[in-house]
């Protein structure tokens, strides 16, 4: 399977219509650059680390505030990403593969780092682009399948969650189909969050768990 990419624009293809694939062909030329404009709005000079997944940003960058749901109804803002370090990546539970294979590289690079013992694993976000569907009922069924300590984060509207991607340069769309449904569009990245809140890194081409260890702990090792 190819490398994920922060330009990648993940679709559920099973009702693809030809307005469809239009739109389609047309968020690939923007997610190539939403991929470069990511990296642009938050690294302003030579990151003077060298990664293999991904971009480290220097200085830091504070992360925007916001405001979520997490999976058991309670409120999680960015207050809440303070004393330990924090993995954020987009998405939604109707993802037909680039959504569950990511998480699934996240599960697998946990498991990883807490057998080693060595340091405390980051915590992992998943944060719903799908604000209608995504309830805090359906995220506490779907986000635990990976890893029992993943939070799963939504909002009360679509609007909200939108928002909060776009200050990250997240894209998203959302398509309404003939049959009344509709479907979800966006980039994906993993954001790398500081124990101070501040944005250290941004992640968007994972070969595997190994490579994406091996950058976390480069970037948690690092002075900000």
């Amino acid at each position: 399977m190819a490398a994920p990419t922060v330009s990648a624009v993940v679709w559920d293809n099973r009702r693809m219509t030809p307005q469809s694939r239009l739109l389609l062909t047309a968020l690939l030329a923007i997610g190539a650059l939403l991929g470069a404009g990511a990296a642009l709005v938050w690294r302003h000079s030579r990151p003077p680390l060298e990664l293999t997944t991904g971009s480290y940003l220097s200085p830091r960058r504070p992360l925007p505030d916001f405001s979520l749901i997490d999976q058991r109804g309670q409120p999680f803002g960015s207050q809440n990403l303070r004393g330990h370090w924090s993995l954020m990546f987009f998405g939604y539970t109707n993802c037909p593969d680039f959504c569950p294979t990511t998480l699934s590289t996240l599960a697998a690079m946990e498991k990883r780092m807490r057998a080693r013992r060595e340091s405390v694993p980051p915590q992992v976000i998943f944060v719903s682009v799908d604000a209608k569907r995504d309830t805090p009922e359906q995220l506490a069924k779907y986000v635990p399948y990976f890893d029992p300590q993943f939070i799963g984060l939504t909002a009360a509207d679509q609007p909200t969650i939108e928002a909060v991607a776009r200050k990250l340069g997240v894209g998203v769309t959302i398509e309404p189909q003939p049959d009344g449904s509709y479907a979800v569009y966006h980039s994906g990245a993993i954001f790398v969050v500081d124990p101070a809140g501040r944005l250290a890194a941004i992640l968007t081409q994972w070969l595997s768990e190994e490579a994406l260890q091996a950058d976390i702990e480069h970037i948690t090792a690092a002075r900000g």
